[in-house]
Protein backbone atom coordinates (compact mmCIF):
# COMPACT_ATOMS: atom_id res chain seq x y z
CA UNK A 1 0.00 0.00 0.00
CA UNK A 2 1.35 3.49 -1.18
CA UNK A 3 0.12 5.40 1.44
CA UNK A 4 1.78 3.11 4.39
CA UNK A 5 5.30 2.91 2.57
CA UNK A 6 7.63 5.16 3.59
CA UNK A 7 6.58 4.33 7.43
CA UNK A 8 6.64 0.44 6.67
CA UNK A 9 10.31 0.90 5.48
CA UNK A 10 11.41 3.25 8.56
CA UNK A 11 9.71 0.94 11.35
CA UNK A 12 12.05 -2.37 9.24
CA UNK A 13 15.11 0.04 9.81
CA UNK A 14 14.49 0.75 13.28
CA UNK A 15 13.97 -2.79 14.20
CA UNK A 16 17.43 -3.96 12.01
CA UNK A 17 18.32 -0.78 13.94
CA UNK A 18 19.68 0.78 10.71
CA UNK A 19 18.79 4.58 11.55
CA UNK A 20 20.53 7.94 10.51
CA UNK A 21 21.57 9.98 13.12
CA UNK A 22 18.70 12.27 12.46
CA UNK A 23 15.07 12.42 10.54
CA UNK A 24 12.09 14.83 9.78
CA UNK A 25 8.88 13.52 10.49
CA UNK A 26 6.85 16.03 7.97
CA UNK A 27 3.11 15.96 7.83
CA UNK A 28 -0.08 16.31 9.89
CA UNK A 29 -1.19 12.48 10.09
CA UNK A 30 -0.93 11.36 13.81
CA UNK A 31 -1.24 7.39 12.72
CA UNK A 32 1.89 7.37 11.38
CA UNK A 33 3.46 9.38 13.67
CA UNK A 34 2.64 7.33 16.38
CA UNK A 35 3.68 4.18 14.30
CA UNK A 36 7.13 5.28 14.16
CA UNK A 37 7.16 6.52 17.68
CA UNK A 38 6.27 3.23 18.70
CA UNK A 39 8.67 1.21 17.09
CA UNK A 40 11.49 3.83 18.03
CA UNK A 41 10.74 3.23 21.64
CA UNK A 42 9.98 -0.41 21.40
CA UNK A 43 13.81 -0.73 19.64
CA UNK A 44 16.20 1.85 20.34
CA UNK A 45 14.90 2.29 23.89
CA UNK A 46 14.86 0.05 26.90
CA UNK A 47 11.74 0.63 28.87
CA UNK A 48 13.99 0.39 32.37
CA UNK A 49 15.79 3.53 31.08
CA UNK A 50 13.39 5.24 29.16
CA UNK A 51 13.29 8.19 31.43
CA UNK A 52 16.83 8.87 30.99
CA UNK A 53 17.05 8.84 27.29
CA UNK A 54 13.56 10.10 26.24
CA UNK A 55 13.15 13.29 25.21
CA UNK A 56 10.63 15.17 24.12
CA UNK A 57 11.73 19.23 23.55
CA UNK A 58 9.83 22.21 22.03
CA UNK A 59 11.69 24.63 20.17
CA UNK A 60 9.11 27.35 21.46
CA UNK A 61 9.97 26.71 24.77
CA UNK A 62 14.09 24.94 24.55
CA UNK A 63 16.92 26.82 23.03
CA UNK A 64 18.12 24.44 19.93
CA UNK A 65 21.72 25.13 20.78
CA UNK A 66 20.69 23.55 24.04
CA UNK A 67 19.03 20.14 22.26
CA UNK A 68 22.56 19.77 20.28
CA UNK A 69 24.39 20.24 22.76
CA UNK A 70 22.55 17.38 25.02
CA UNK A 71 22.54 15.14 21.90
CA UNK A 72 26.27 15.59 21.62
CA UNK A 73 26.97 14.20 25.22
CA UNK A 74 26.75 10.77 25.65
CA UNK A 75 24.23 9.49 28.67
CA UNK A 76 26.09 7.81 31.58
CA UNK A 77 22.99 5.62 32.28
CA UNK A 78 21.69 5.15 29.08
CA UNK A 79 23.22 3.29 25.90
CA UNK A 80 21.62 5.21 23.33
CA UNK A 81 19.22 8.96 23.53
CA UNK A 82 16.05 9.61 21.48
CA UNK A 83 15.20 13.19 21.12
CA UNK A 84 11.77 14.27 19.41
CA UNK A 85 12.15 17.98 18.81
CA UNK A 86 8.45 19.95 17.83
CA UNK A 87 8.09 23.30 17.14
CA UNK A 88 10.32 23.57 14.60
CA UNK A 89 8.18 25.92 12.49
CA UNK A 90 9.96 28.65 14.94
CA UNK A 91 13.30 28.23 12.82
CA UNK A 92 11.69 29.71 10.10
CA UNK A 93 9.61 32.76 11.44
CA UNK A 94 10.53 36.39 10.97
CA UNK A 95 14.15 37.47 11.63
CA UNK A 96 17.59 35.44 10.35
CA UNK A 97 18.26 31.78 11.86
CA UNK A 98 21.18 31.32 10.21
CA UNK A 99 23.27 30.78 13.54
CA UNK A 100 20.48 27.27 14.44
CA UNK A 101 20.98 26.01 10.39
CA UNK A 102 24.72 26.69 11.02
CA UNK A 103 24.68 24.83 14.79
CA UNK A 104 22.17 21.74 12.88
CA UNK A 105 25.17 21.35 9.96
CA UNK A 106 28.08 21.21 12.65
CA UNK A 107 26.21 18.66 14.58
CA UNK A 108 25.55 16.27 11.49
CA UNK A 109 29.29 16.85 10.31
CA UNK A 110 30.24 14.75 13.31
CA UNK A 111 26.77 13.54 15.18
CA UNK A 112 26.59 11.00 18.21
CA UNK A 113 26.40 7.47 17.22
CA UNK A 114 24.41 6.76 20.00
CA UNK A 115 22.08 10.00 19.35
CA UNK A 116 18.65 9.52 17.34
CA UNK A 117 17.42 13.09 16.76
CA UNK A 118 14.18 13.44 15.11
CA UNK A 119 12.50 16.77 13.97
CA UNK A 120 8.88 16.73 14.12
CA UNK A 121 6.78 19.58 11.54
CA UNK A 122 3.36 18.57 12.16
CA UNK A 123 2.59 21.71 11.29
CA UNK A 124 2.41 21.01 7.56
CA UNK A 125 -0.63 19.34 5.72
CA UNK A 126 -0.07 16.65 3.01
CA UNK A 127 -3.03 15.43 1.63
CA UNK A 128 -3.22 11.63 -0.33
CA UNK A 129 -2.87 13.66 -3.93
CA UNK A 130 0.23 15.81 -3.23
CA UNK A 131 -1.04 17.83 -6.06
CA UNK A 132 -3.28 19.04 -4.14
CA UNK A 133 -1.67 20.47 -1.44
CA UNK A 134 -2.09 24.27 -0.46
CA UNK A 135 0.36 26.55 -2.03
CA UNK A 136 1.50 27.70 1.82
CA UNK A 137 2.47 24.61 2.87
CA UNK A 138 4.16 23.63 -0.51
CA UNK A 139 6.47 26.42 0.06
CA UNK A 140 7.19 25.23 3.77
CA UNK A 141 7.95 21.71 2.85
CA UNK A 142 10.50 22.64 0.17
CA UNK A 143 12.06 25.30 2.57
CA UNK A 144 12.27 22.34 5.60
CA UNK A 145 13.76 20.04 2.42
CA UNK A 146 16.72 22.58 1.57
CA UNK A 147 17.53 23.24 5.01
CA UNK A 148 16.82 19.92 7.29
CA UNK A 149 16.89 17.80 4.18
CA UNK A 150 20.22 18.47 3.72
CA UNK A 151 21.33 16.34 6.80
CA UNK A 152 18.34 14.05 7.48
CA UNK A 153 15.89 11.81 5.46
CA UNK A 154 12.54 13.36 5.35
CA UNK A 155 9.58 11.14 5.93
CA UNK A 156 6.48 12.41 4.40
CA UNK A 157 3.14 11.29 6.72
CA UNK A 158 0.37 12.16 4.13
CA UNK A 159 -3.53 11.21 4.48
CA UNK A 160 -3.92 7.92 3.31
CA UNK A 161 -6.13 7.27 0.52
CA UNK A 162 -9.23 5.55 0.94
CA UNK A 163 -8.51 2.52 -0.86
CA UNK A 164 -5.63 1.90 0.83
CA UNK A 165 -7.24 2.73 4.66
CA UNK A 166 -9.76 -0.03 3.43
CA UNK A 167 -6.97 -2.24 2.61
CA UNK A 168 -5.20 -1.70 5.85
CA UNK A 169 -8.22 -1.88 8.00
CA UNK A 170 -9.29 -5.48 6.63
CA UNK A 171 -5.45 -6.67 7.00
CA UNK A 172 -5.70 -5.48 10.33
CA UNK A 173 -8.73 -7.30 11.11
CA UNK A 174 -7.69 -10.48 9.99
CA UNK A 175 -3.97 -10.10 11.71
CA UNK A 176 -6.39 -10.14 15.10
CA UNK A 177 -8.41 -13.20 13.87
CA UNK A 178 -11.31 -11.44 12.72
CA UNK A 179 -12.66 -10.85 9.31
CA UNK A 180 -13.98 -7.85 8.49
CA UNK A 181 -16.03 -6.99 5.54
CA UNK A 182 -15.33 -5.06 2.62
CA UNK A 183 -18.74 -2.57 3.10
CA UNK A 184 -17.87 -2.51 6.81
CA UNK A 185 -14.30 -1.63 5.69
CA UNK A 186 -15.42 0.95 3.69
CA UNK A 187 -18.06 2.23 5.84
CA UNK A 188 -15.78 2.55 8.94
CA UNK A 189 -13.30 4.53 6.67
CA UNK A 190 -15.87 6.72 4.90
CA UNK A 191 -17.87 7.79 8.18
CA UNK A 192 -13.71 8.42 10.29
CA UNK A 193 -13.23 11.22 6.99
CA UNK A 194 -9.86 8.85 6.44
CA UNK A 195 -8.61 9.74 9.71
CA UNK A 196 -6.10 6.61 10.31
CA UNK A 197 -5.88 7.51 14.10
CA UNK A 198 -9.77 7.12 14.81
CA UNK A 199 -9.94 4.32 12.14
CA UNK A 200 -7.34 2.18 13.89
CA UNK A 201 -9.13 2.92 17.64
CA UNK A 202 -12.54 2.21 16.25
CA UNK A 203 -11.47 -0.86 14.41
CA UNK A 204 -10.00 -2.04 18.22
CA UNK A 205 -13.21 -1.22 19.73
CA UNK A 206 -15.18 -3.36 16.91
CA UNK A 207 -12.83 -6.37 17.29
CA UNK A 208 -13.52 -6.55 20.67
CA UNK A 209 -17.51 -5.97 20.22
CA UNK A 210 -18.04 -8.78 17.96
CA UNK A 211 -16.02 -11.78 19.96
CA UNK A 212 -16.66 -14.83 19.14
CA UNK A 213 -18.35 -14.04 15.78
CA UNK A 214 -15.28 -13.16 15.00
CA UNK A 215 -16.79 -11.05 11.78
CA UNK A 216 -17.33 -7.61 11.91
CA UNK A 217 -20.45 -6.37 9.29
CA UNK A 218 -21.83 -3.27 8.07
CA UNK A 219 -24.22 -3.35 10.99
CA UNK A 220 -21.16 -3.75 13.36
CA UNK A 221 -20.12 -0.79 12.11
CA UNK A 222 -23.34 0.94 12.22
CA UNK A 223 -24.33 0.27 15.65
CA UNK A 224 -20.87 0.90 17.30
CA UNK A 225 -19.08 2.99 15.24
CA UNK A 226 -21.62 5.33 13.28
CA UNK A 227 -24.17 5.61 16.77
CA UNK A 228 -21.80 6.40 19.46
CA UNK A 229 -20.53 9.19 17.46
CA UNK A 230 -23.60 10.29 15.59
CA UNK A 231 -25.41 10.40 19.61
CA UNK A 232 -23.50 13.71 20.31
CA UNK A 233 -23.61 14.89 16.87
CA UNK A 234 -27.92 14.30 16.50
CA UNK A 235 -27.46 17.04 20.03
CA UNK A 236 -25.29 19.32 17.80
CA UNK A 237 -27.46 19.42 15.47
CA UNK A 238 -31.03 19.81 17.60
CA UNK A 239 -29.32 23.24 18.84
CA UNK A 240 -28.03 24.09 15.34
CA UNK A 241 -31.95 23.77 13.31
CA UNK A 242 -33.60 25.06 16.51
CA UNK A 243 -31.09 28.22 16.32
CA UNK A 244 -29.74 27.48 19.98
CA UNK A 245 -26.51 29.04 19.62
CA UNK A 246 -25.31 28.92 23.34
CA UNK A 247 -26.60 25.22 23.13
CA UNK A 248 -24.82 24.71 19.98
CA UNK A 249 -21.72 25.75 21.28
CA UNK A 250 -22.10 24.30 24.48
CA UNK A 251 -22.60 20.63 22.76
CA UNK A 252 -19.47 21.42 20.46
CA UNK A 253 -17.33 21.80 23.73
CA UNK A 254 -18.26 18.86 25.20
CA UNK A 255 -17.07 17.13 21.77
CA UNK A 256 -14.12 18.70 21.42
CA UNK A 257 -13.16 18.16 25.35
CA UNK A 258 -13.56 14.36 24.92
CA UNK A 259 -11.92 11.71 22.99
CA UNK A 260 -9.34 12.58 20.30
CA UNK A 261 -11.18 16.86 20.25
CA UNK A 262 -9.72 18.75 18.23
CA UNK A 263 -7.21 16.37 16.43
CA UNK A 264 -10.14 14.48 15.12
CA UNK A 265 -12.27 17.51 14.02
CA UNK A 266 -12.01 16.70 9.97
CA UNK A 267 -14.01 13.00 11.08
CA UNK A 268 -16.21 15.90 13.46
CA UNK A 269 -17.25 17.54 9.68
CA UNK A 270 -17.65 14.74 7.82
CA UNK A 271 -20.06 13.58 10.72
CA UNK A 272 -22.00 17.08 10.69
CA UNK A 273 -22.43 16.86 6.67
CA UNK A 274 -23.80 13.53 6.76
CA UNK A 275 -26.48 14.49 8.94
CA UNK A 276 -27.40 17.29 7.15
CA UNK A 277 -27.10 15.16 4.21
CA UNK A 278 -29.82 12.76 5.28
CA UNK A 279 -32.26 15.61 5.95
CA UNK A 280 -31.98 16.93 2.77
CA UNK A 281 -32.90 13.18 1.86
CA UNK A 282 -35.89 13.34 4.82
CA UNK A 283 -37.17 16.80 2.97
CA UNK A 284 -36.66 16.09 -0.38
CA UNK A 285 -39.00 13.11 -0.20
CA UNK A 286 -41.42 14.19 2.70
CA UNK A 287 -40.18 11.93 5.36
CA UNK A 288 -42.85 11.63 7.83
CA UNK A 289 -42.11 8.61 10.36
CA UNK A 290 -39.18 5.83 10.76
CA UNK A 291 -40.98 3.69 8.88
CA UNK A 292 -40.68 5.95 5.90
CA UNK A 293 -37.34 6.81 6.96
CA UNK A 294 -35.54 3.12 5.90
CA UNK A 295 -37.02 3.02 2.92
CA UNK A 296 -35.83 6.53 1.88
CA UNK A 297 -32.05 6.01 3.02
CA UNK A 298 -29.79 3.50 1.64
CA UNK A 299 -27.63 1.12 3.71
CA UNK A 300 -24.66 2.07 4.83
CA UNK A 301 -26.19 6.02 4.96
CA UNK A 302 -29.24 4.94 7.41
CA UNK A 303 -30.42 6.48 10.99
CA UNK A 304 -29.37 4.51 14.33
CA UNK A 305 -32.92 3.58 15.30
CA UNK A 306 -32.52 5.91 18.23
CA UNK A 307 -32.50 9.10 16.48
CA UNK A 308 -35.09 8.34 13.96
CA UNK A 309 -37.83 10.45 15.57
CA UNK A 310 -35.17 13.15 16.17
CA UNK A 311 -33.86 13.88 12.96
CA UNK A 312 -37.17 13.95 11.19
CA UNK A 313 -38.02 16.69 13.57
CA UNK A 314 -34.79 18.65 13.31
CA UNK A 315 -34.99 17.93 9.31
CA UNK A 316 -38.61 19.43 9.09
CA UNK A 317 -37.21 23.05 10.79
CA UNK A 318 -35.69 23.79 7.63
CA UNK A 319 -38.15 25.19 5.45
CA UNK A 320 -36.28 24.87 2.06
CA UNK A 321 -33.92 22.48 0.17
CA UNK A 322 -31.76 25.98 -0.15
CA UNK A 323 -31.00 26.26 3.84
CA UNK A 324 -30.32 22.40 3.46
CA UNK A 325 -27.94 22.90 0.92
CA UNK A 326 -26.19 26.02 2.14
CA UNK A 327 -25.85 24.49 5.74
CA UNK A 328 -23.65 21.70 3.78
CA UNK A 329 -21.59 24.24 1.59
CA UNK A 330 -20.67 25.95 5.16
CA UNK A 331 -19.42 22.56 6.31
CA UNK A 332 -17.48 21.98 2.92
CA UNK A 333 -15.92 25.61 3.30
CA UNK A 334 -15.26 24.57 6.70
CA UNK A 335 -13.36 21.37 5.45
CA UNK A 336 -11.28 23.13 3.79
CA UNK A 337 -10.20 25.27 6.29
CA UNK A 338 -9.14 22.85 8.54
CA UNK A 339 -7.14 21.25 6.04
CA UNK A 340 -5.04 24.16 5.00
CA UNK A 341 -3.09 23.94 9.17
CA UNK A 342 -5.10 26.76 10.95
CA UNK A 343 -3.86 27.79 13.71
CA UNK A 344 -6.89 27.31 15.85
CA UNK A 345 -9.23 24.36 14.84
CA UNK A 346 -11.84 25.00 17.95
CA UNK A 347 -12.10 28.68 16.16
CA UNK A 348 -13.26 27.05 12.73
CA UNK A 349 -15.66 24.93 14.47
CA UNK A 350 -16.95 27.74 16.58
CA UNK A 351 -17.48 29.80 13.35
CA UNK A 352 -19.29 27.23 11.30
CA UNK A 353 -21.64 26.71 14.78
CA UNK A 354 -22.18 30.54 14.56
CA UNK A 355 -23.01 30.57 10.91
CA UNK A 356 -25.64 27.75 10.99
CA UNK A 357 -27.22 29.22 13.94
CA UNK A 358 -27.82 32.42 12.41
CA UNK A 359 -31.02 33.25 10.87
CA UNK A 360 -31.12 32.19 7.11
CA UNK A 361 -30.89 35.29 4.67
CA UNK A 362 -34.15 35.37 2.21
CA UNK A 363 -32.05 33.68 -0.78
CA UNK A 364 -31.42 31.01 1.39
CA UNK A 365 -35.02 30.24 2.65
CA UNK A 366 -36.00 30.38 -0.61
CA UNK A 367 -39.57 31.38 0.45
CA UNK A 368 -40.98 31.64 -3.21
CA UNK A 369 -39.69 28.89 -5.50
CA UNK A 370 -37.73 26.64 -3.44
CA UNK A 371 -40.54 25.35 -0.83
CA UNK A 372 -40.64 22.30 0.08
CA UNK A 373 -44.02 20.68 1.25
CA UNK A 374 -44.93 20.65 4.70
Amino acid sequence: MRSFAASDRFVADVKARKVAPGYVFIGDEAFFRKRCRDAILQHLVPADVRELSLYDMDLADVDLQHVLDKARTPSLMSPFQVFFIRGIKNLYGRGKHDDEFGAIEDYFKNPNPDALLVFVADHISIPADVRRMDLTDKDRYERIRETLGEHCPLLEFARVEEGDAVKWAIASAIAEGVTLDTDAARELVDSLGSDMMMVANELEKLVLFVGDKKRITLGDVETLVLAAKQRSFYELTDAISSRDRGRALAVLDAILSSGDGEEAAIGHLYMLSRTFRQMLVILERNVRDSRALWQALWQGFRIPPFAAEDIIRQARRYKSRRELTSAIRRVARADLALRSNPPSKRLILENLVLDLTAEPKPQEAGWLQDELPV
